[in-house]
């Protein structure tokens, strides 16, 4: 069964791909360089996006504690 977490983490995950897709794209075509900043701004935004949903413990959790199986 697929939990939440692991959910998050591959919508996260998606986020990037679909984001750089789309910059990689428009940025073949052609963009200014003003459209050239907002999409490194956003793949960034995502890159972020993605590490924190890895990194930040859930509410109520104690730190570096193991999971039980």
């Amino acid at each position: 069964m697929i939990t939440s977490k692991e959910l998050i983490d591959w919508a996260s995950a998606s986020l990037v791909v679909i984001c750089g897709g789309l910059a990689g794209h428009y940025a073949a075509v052609g963009m200014t360089p003003v459209q050239w900043a907002g999409a490194a701004t956003a793949v960034l935004g995502s890159v972020t996006v993605a590490v924190a949903v890895r990194i930040w413990t859930p509410v109520g959790a104690k730190a570096n504690t193991p999971q039980r199986d």
